[in-house]
């Protein structure tokens, strides 16, 4: 009897402590947290940064490559104003080369990448230019939206009163505003740095080196012309008949 009690007692304790391990195992446990399914790892791609409305998992997004272009004189005059130039060209192949529209000019550029989301985004460069010292217009933050292939311009007109080193940094942004609405969000792009010395002619300001060149393109319009040489002797030969004169009676 008492090895048959003993048996009960042992198949007893096992049968409750299998119990106590599957309460306290997750897997077994389906109204357990642990035991739901881990979620799926998303990407890092422009499109995982902008999800789309429809609950589907989101497709990678293929790059638009554009070339980044700055333009701006190395030196002004002091009273003078001059333009600096932003452009952003569609550059697919790579074959696209920073070049200025004005001879002189310093250009730099790097080739940027513009997400290709513009079936749900409305895509808006923005740019603002930072120089401490000069007169910038327009002032402030610039916008254009920007569309599949097509370039954006944008133009500041810079002007410095006294001589000296200026230096500044050009910002360019986008604005991804979702067309279903909803928060934009921005995205910092580039921020180029720019030098410009302002320079002064004999010591003089821009309007007073204005005036003393078109005084000295006056004078030598004079000097070249055709009837000037005649006028000379002239006014020469009136000067010595005088004193031609006064000689003779002399003797």
């Amino acid at each position: 009897m008492k090895p048959l009690f003993r048996l009960f007692w042992i198949l007893l304790v096992l049968t409750l402590a299998q119990l106590a391990c599957g309460l306290n195992n997750p897997a077994s446990n389906p109204d357990s947290p642990a035991a739901e399914a881990p979620p799926a790892t998303l990407a890092l791609t422009q499109e995982a940064i902008f999800p789309t409305e429809t609950g589907l998992p989101p497709q990678p997004a293929v790059a638009e490559s554009r070339m980044l272009t700055v333009e701006f004189p190395p030196q002004i005059r002091a009273g003078d104003s001059d333009l600096i130039r932003l452009t952003l060209e569609v550059d697919e192949l790579g074959n696209l080369t920073a070049t200025a529209e004005t001879a002189g000019n310093v250009t730099q550029g790097e080739v940027v990448q513009i997400p290709n989301i513009y079936e749900t985004h409305n895509i808006v460069a923005e740019a603002r230019l930072d120089m401490a010292g000069v007169e910038i217009n327009p002032t402030g933050t610039i916008s254009e939206s920007l569309r599949p292939g097509q370039p954006v311009t944008f133009y500041w007109s810079v002007r410095a009163e006294e001589i000296g080193i200026y230096r500044g940094t050009l910002w360019f942004y986008l604005n991804f505003v979702p067309l279903a609405g909803g928060p934009e969000q921005r995205q910092a792009l580039s921020a180029q740095k720019i030098e410009i010395e302002a320079v002064n002619f004999l010591g003089l300001k821009a309007q007073p080196a204005r005036w003393l060149g078109a005084a000295g393109t006056l004078f030598s319009a004079v000097l070249g012309m055709p009837f000037l040489e005649g006028t000379l002797k002239w006014l020469w030969g009136r000067v010595r008949k005088p004193q031609q004169v006064r000689s003779k009676r002399a003797r």
